[in-house]
């Protein structure tokens, strides 16, 4: 295991989670990062590494965590920047942002500040908070938190490259109290109730049982605590869901999509309080595209060339909804 990538979190962990859950939990975190980081398992996490590397050393001049472009500026040379831009490019495709580096704009496939902007006024200030992102991609969202006043923000992502791409960024920005670890929210041990916060932002949809998901995420609260669920949602005022038989917007791994009143009515039964439908969004091609960070295929395509109210396979668009919730 490449252990030297979490050196730095672990010993800061450790010096933080000494007592109760976390403390359980930082006893079985070491095995957790060697199997979620094994280069046997992903093949091309030497070559993701390499280009973590052969990043160039540059002093930033400022930080900018409050801000669309999270990233830093600072003076760069011509070589520097190249240097940059190709070791940067080599852990494409860059999924959750944007970023900026320097004068070097990392224009995602996804516009997460547009996501960001539409919840952070109607949650729990985050001010002093401990918080957990599941699913948290390359910490877009969690530098947002961090940027927000979180004390404490933990990603978890079993992507490895996310993981890498994220390391590449705390290269440059090189902030404590930010962790990302390669982990699902299946491997926090129950219950951990030890968040004030947790954020699940398009994960649930992914999960064949939403209500196993929702009750993961309840346990890591602390009592009191607040939860924010981003998903995706179908129109209607019925307690009903979309169970697509195949595909839904090219993804095969899209389980469930109920409508706000079905959403709600889960949080209620698993006892979550003070229930908020804080924002219905439908998805934009201007939201989520391709671009030279990320050249595949996007939502332009995932759509009925004939109707962009349907997806590819007939149902409806991409439509978001954002809950906050209490236990």
């Amino acid at each position: 295991m490449h252990a030297s990538i979490f050196d730095t979190d672990l010993a800061a962990l450790r010096a933080d989670w000494q007592e109760g859950a976390l403390a359980q939990w930082l006893e079985q975190l070491p095995d957790q990062l060697e199997r979620g980081f094994d280069p046997k398992r992903f093949g091309d996490l030497p070559r993701w590494l390499a280009s973590l590397e052969g990043l160039p050393s540059i002093a930033p001049k400022d930080i900018h965590l409050d801000t669309s472009r999270v990233g830093c500026s600072g003076d760069i040379s011509p070589i520097d920047r190249e240097q940059l831009t190709q070791q940067l490019m080599g852990l494409h495709p860059w999924r959750k942002g944007p970023f900026e580096l320097f004068d070097v704009h990392i224009d995602t496939e996804w516009r997460s500040d547009w996501k960001w902007d539409r919840l952070i006024n109607s949650i729990e200030p985050l001010e002093g908070r401990r918080v957990l992102d599941v699913g948290c991609g390359s910490g877009y969202h969690c530098w947002r938190m961090r940027g927000a006043g979180a004390r404490q923000v933990i990603g978890i992502e079993p992507t490895p490259l996310f993981i890498v791409q994220f390391k590449a960024i705390q290269r440059y920005l090189n902030q404590p109290g930010i962790h990302l670890l390669p982990l699902t929210l299946e491997q926090l041990p129950r219950p951990l109730q030890a968040f004030d916060t947790v954020f699940s932002m398009g994960v649930l949809y992914h999960r064949r049982s939403p209500f196993d998901h929702l009750l993961e995420l309840r346990d890591s609260l602390v009592s009191g605590g607040q939860l924010v669920l981003e998903t995706l949602i179908i129109e209607g005022s019925k307690q009903e869901a979309l169970v697509p038989e195949g595909r839904y917007a090219k993804m095969g791994n899209v389980w469930f999509l109920p409508t706000t009143n079905t959403l709600i009515s889960w949080l209620r039964k698993l006892g979550f309080s003070d229930i908020e439908l804080v924002d219905v969004n439908q998805t934009q091609i201007t939201e989520q595209r391709s671009t030279p960070w990320m050249t595949f295929h996007s939502l332009a395509e995932f759509l009925d060339p004939e109707d962009n109210q349907r997806t590819t396979e007939g149902h409806p668009a991409p439509r978001r909804a954002i809950v906050t919730a209490k236990i």
